[in-house]
């Protein structure tokens, strides 16, 4: 048998039904469903999506049974609605839409009034009795069809209509008499000859398959292939076309055309939320050529008559169709509708868009009401969406003037005065000014001034860049490599498309976009509702995977466990040395000639770490806590510029040369892959020592005078050979039984490492026999599998990802087939020689959703992330477990 390709539907019968979406894309199964259910549909039929792909396949040629499938199918619509395409005395006229099986409004193309011609057009005036209607539909689709088939500059014909409004001294289209709309007809067609070199199409059928050929082309459109990328639809789903009788909204004050919600989309409020426009058609509604009135009385502001007020009985028909829809799909709806000489037809149905904070109230609510289960209410929540609930956002309502764009590192919006070092934003923060720190990129040594910023903004890194990472954990704006600026620390400005922002001048940074802002744009905060507390609940519920998070200080644990999480996976005991208390003495330490020059310095910043450590395990009041050892190279910490080298010299009683020599020395050129980690543990011994029995003394302390219950978790990092964990488990296991025995008390800990590289991960059953946890830090081996440095490949990898070289940036979402299998190998290798080894990752990939699905399926026992990303870790969690279920 031929294969079918097209699909009708009509009269309450349809050869299609909802849930054939991936075949008749969304709008076509819709279409298909709402006629079966018997509401008002206008006839038509749908071309599926396997057209779409045969398309490219082959040269965008059509499959050889189609033209008949089609002809076959028109021939029905005919006969259905009583009129005959073409015809010059009673002509069906067609519209020509995408629907792509995911909703992707506005990004494909439409064609309306579709078999005009100077023939038909009689017909039309015949059958309306108005030639005004009738040349106005014939201008419409002289236009729409020049810009999305014959690709001519939508605004060449639009000038030529404003020059027309102009000279009859009118401002609205609907202005201009029958005989201007006539003028414009010919004015239009001599122009496209004149543009393209031959006459605008007079053949129907000609128009029918340019314009079904315009639509499945745009689905390669630059604005739907980005569109697809930023909501992750493929690009092999293809979009169907369907070809639909058309039905008027623009024939007299007793027509009109509109889109509604079943609920408000913003707020989630059960209420009819909508905008129509009396004698338009559907596209002057979405275009805003005209002020839309909105659909209900108490939609409006009483400046503009509502649909419930001039058009009762249509108003009243609506409210009892978007009940019928909303119980039948059993989620909020977004219609559009058509009023053709006060008779309701409705054009499209699909699942609304919303924002966050209508999800979740949509989803509470409708399982309050009955409509669906608690599963259901947790899966119609994305776990993404909550990024807008979490940080402030721009008012949607205020202008922005925007000047650069980067990566969307870190979510949330914030203003504030330009500084270009940390010590300014530092130093700016304490006397009260909001300042945003810009950077080339940004290192450890500017943790205080994040920290004091409002936000950041660097010229270089990628979405896991020192900038994105910090930022994410402290809950701060972020826009990271925008490559539109040039940052000049010499003349304290940046440059941007031809922007300067000097030092002071005020900017607005949007991390949920990327966008660079000159001068302050409003934010508004966000609001966690109590049905956000009601979805979590569900969320734990449901959930298997335990979801901790990467936080340093007090105040970063208490956010995340305010959100949720249920410990510490990863403690960057670096990010402490860096405190302005206790920098001196790491460089100091660092400095050193001998071991006892190490020592004295390591006793100076033992009491700090200790104090650390009591913070955070009163914070987690008894939950797991990891603390990854001291990992970066040495040189991080060690001053740069001469300034600071000559105040060190003198704590240090060393001659200032002297010292620069020694900075120089210890200097790396690839630090990512040099003396760091497990490497200066087993160098410098001392070092982890220290941080050892700081940890311990912590740990014991709360135990013998605050009762508490802990199981500190130390964590090795870097290991790549089981005998260096060997060694250093040795030491650490000597130091904390010394503590202790000295405080004489029973506390339990665990020793572990960090698996971020290739080899650890194919070794771990061996690495296994020392190690008590292993935590995935996936970023670094992420880095090493692909030999990507994370800071650096934001330059090429948007460009990887745009050729689809890579599927996804893998810094971003856990490359499966590659870093996953080597996961998966670790944690399988480790299982089989210590079956109750604690498994879990504290890479960046740990908040994000679909790399939280798979940790998940292979059976870790937690992921760790970010505060402010610990829901929407929980929720992903509980969407892996009831995704399996379906």
């Amino acid at each position: 048998m031929a294969t079918k390709y097209v699909y009708f539907f009509g009269d309450g019968k349809a050869e299609g039904k909802g849930d054939m979406k991936n075949l008749l894309g969304g709008k076509g199964a819709n279409l298909a469903e709402m006629t079966s259910i018997g509401l008002p549909v206008p006839a038509g039929f749908t071309l599926t999506t396997d057209v779409c792909t045969e398309f490219y396949k082959n040269d965008r040629q059509y499959p050889a049974e189609l033209k008949g499938q089609v002809d076959e199918k028109l021939r029905q619509v005919e006969k259905l609605m009583g009129k005959k395409f073409g015809d010059s005395k009673n002509p069906l006229l067609v519209s020509v839409r995408s629907g792509a099986r995911a909703s992707m409004p506005g990004m494909m193309d439409t064609v309306l009034n579709l078999g005009l011609n100077d023939k038909t057009v009689q017909g039309i005036i015949e059958q309306s009795g108005d030639l005004r209607f009738a040349y106005d539909s014939y201008r419409r689709f002289i236009q729409m069809y020049s810009n999305v088939v014959l690709e001519m500059d939508g605004d060449i014909l639009e000038h030529i209509l404003e020059q027309m409004k102009e000279s009859r001294g009118v401002e609205e289209d609907t202005k201009l008499t029958a005989e201007d709309l006539k003028e414009l007809v010919t004015l239009f067609k001599t122009k496209v000859k004149e543009e393209i070199g031959r006459e605008f199409p007079d053949d129907p059928q000609e128009q029918l398959w340019g314009a079904i050929g315009a639509v499945f082309g745009s689905w390669m459109n630059p604005r739907a292939i980005t569109y697809r990328k930023l909501n992750g639809i493929p690009a092999e789903w293809g979009t169907a076309v369907n070809v639909q009788s058309m039905v008027y909204g623009n024939m007299g004050d007793d027509c009109a055309t509109g889109v509604a919600f079943t609920r408000n989309p913003s707020t989630g409020e059960n209420v009819f939320f909508g905008e129509f426009l009396i004698n338009a058609q559907g596209e002057d509604v979405v275009a805003g050529i005209r002020t839309p009135q909105p659909i209900n009385k108490a939609g409006g502001d009483g400046t503009l008559p509502s649909m419930e007020e001039v058009m009762p009985e249509c108003y009243g028909q609506l409210m009892k169709i978007q009940q019928i829809l909303e119980k039948h799909y059993r989620d909020m709806q977004d219609i559009e509708f058509t009023i053709e000489k006060d008779k309701l037809y409705m054009l499209q149905t699909r699942g609304g868009k919303r924002t966050a904070k209508a999800a979740v109230k949509i989803a509470v609510d409708m399982v309050k009401e009955g409509l669906i289960s608690e599963k259901e209410g947790v899966l119609r929540v994305e776990p993404e969406q909550l990024d807008q609930l979490l940080h402030p956002s721009l008012d949607p309502k205020a202008a922005k003037d925007v000047i650069a764009k980067g990566l969307p590192a870190s979510p949330g919006a914030a203003s504030g005065e330009v500084v270009f070092s940390a010590d300014e934003a530092e130093e700016a923060a304490k006397i009260g000014l909001k300042v945003i720190l810009v950077r080339v990129e940004t290192s450890p040594e500017d943790i205080h001034g994040m920290h004091a910023a409002q936000g950041i903004l660097t010229a270089r890194g990628g979405m896991t860049s020192h900038a994105a990472v910090v930022a994410r954990g402290m809950g701060k704006c972020c826009v990271a490599g925008c490559g539109d600026i040039k940052v000049d620390y010499k003349t304290q400005q940046f440059t941007a498309k031809g922007n300067v922002i000097k030092k002071g001048d005020v900017i607005t940074l949007d991390g949920s976009t990327g966008e660079v802002m000159k001068g302050e744009v409003p934010t508004v905060q966000p609001e966690l509702t109590g049905e956000f507390g009601i979805l979590m609940g569900w969320v734990d519920k449901y959930r298997r995977l335990r979801v901790r998070t990467n936080a340093d200080t007090p105040h970063d644990a208490k956010v995340a466990r305010d959100f949720g999480a249920e410990g510490i996976g990863l403690c960057r005991t670096e990010h402490m040395f860096f405190e302005a208390d206790r920098i001196m003495a790491v460089r100091e330490m660092i400095l050193a000639e001998d071991l006892e020059g190490r020592k004295r310095a390591l006793s100076k910043i033992l009491p700090m770490q200790k104090g650390d450590f009591l913070g955070l395990f009163r914070e987690m009041k008894g939950l797991p806590v990891t603390i990854r050892l001291l990992d970066p190279p040495l040189h991080e910490f060690l001053p740069q510029s001469d300034e600071d080298i000559e105040e060190l010299a003198g704590v240090m009683n060393v001659t200032a040369a002297t010292l620069k020599h020694k900075v120089e020395f210890l200097h790396e050129f690839n630090p990512m892959l040099g003396h760091r980690g497990c490497r200066l543990g087993v160098t410098f011994p001392e070092i982890y020592d220290m941080q050892v029995q700081a940890i311990m003394e912590a740990a014991c302390e709360l135990v013998k005078d605050e009762g508490y219950q802990i199981v500190p978790e130390i964590m090795i990092p870097l290991v790549s050979e089981v005998r260096e964990l060997a060694i250093l488990r040795a030491n650490a296991v000597r130091i904390a039984d010394e503590v202790v025995g000295r405080y004489g008390v029973e506390v339990e800990y665990l020793i572990g490492t960090m698996i971020e590289l290739p080899r650890a991960a194919l070794t771990a059953d061996a690495i296994a026999e020392e190690a008590e946890f292993f935590s995935f830090g996936t970023n670094d081996l992420t880095q090493t599998t692909y030999g990507l440095s994370r800071d650096d490949a934001g330059k090429f990898l948007p460009f990887y990802v745009e050729r689809e070289i890579f599927p996804n940036d893998p810094f971003v979402a856990i490359d499966q087939a590659g870093v996953g299998q080597l996961v998966k190998v670790g944690c399988d290798k480790g299982r089989a020689t210590r079956p109750n080894i604690k498994l879990g990752i504290c890479g960046e990939h740990g908040g994000e959703p679909s790399s939280v699905i798979f940790c998940h399926q292979i059976g870790l026992d937690y992921v760790s992330c970010s505060p402010f990303r610990v829901p929407i870790a929980r929720l992903a969690a509980a969407h892996a477990v009831l995704l399996e279920e379906q």
